[in-house]
């Protein structure tokens, strides 16, 4: 004997929900400002890195003003004064732009992600630029890998700390890799963890 869905009738159609659980369901719609805000929020890291960009150019053909502007920026110092852009400054300020497409990329993928687990479907099935992650995305699969594009951002900060290790403490370097190292354990925590949760293939015959 078997038994109906409570949300369907015996037509086969989906009865509406009543007034308490439909208020509970559409409250997901409460996180539609978030993800907006975070639309935003990635319009300013775009004009930032446009900024730093130009800046490089600018330094690249010779203006004072913007190689110190860069200096300030990725907070480099030296003893000797800095007159023309040097390897090392390029490479803090390429570092820093890569930072920034990363946490773009974070951003897209907590948007996107979130947007299609927690509020509703884009119906992207099919289109030509569905992005190939979303098509398996789920709660525990947004989670391995938003904590592997933090590892990808630390691993930046860290690189970038090291390369400009004479402006930063003993401490300061030590505890950059401790926090990058416990990035590391708590990424390889979440994976092992949602491996164990999985079903076995065998619970599926």
């Amino acid at each position: 004997m078997s038994t109906l869905d409570p949300t369907t009738s015996n037509s086969g159609k989906v009865s509406p929900l009543r007034p308490l659980p439909n208020l509970i369901f559409a409250s997901r719609w409460l996180q539609l400002p978030l993800y907006l805000g975070l639309i935003v929020a990635q319009g300013v890291y775009v004009l930032h890195f446009l900024v730093e960009l130009f800046h490089l150019v600018e330094a690249a053909f010779g203006s004072q003003d913007a190689l110190q502007l860069l200096i300030t920026s990725i907070g480099y110092k030296t003893a000797a004064p800095i007159t023309t852009l040097n390897e090392t400054v390029i490479m803090l300020v390429v570092l820093a732009l890569i930072d920034v497409v990363m946490i773009s990329n974070l951003l897209i993928m907590v948007i996107v992600g979130g947007y299609e687990t927690f509020v509703s479907r884009m119906n992207l099935e099919g289109h030509r630029d569905q992005p190939e992650w979303l098509s398996h995305v789920n709660a525990s699969v947004l989670k391995v890998k938003l904590a592997t594009a933090i590892i990808g951002i630390s691993s930046i900060h860290l690189l970038k700390t090291f390369i400009n290790a004479d402006n930063y403490t003993d401490r300061v370097l030590i505890a950059q890799t401790a926090i990058h190292i416990t990035f590391l354990l708590s990424a390889m925590a979440i994976a092992v963890t949602d491996k164990l949760m999985a079903p076995s293939p065998s619970a599926n015959h």
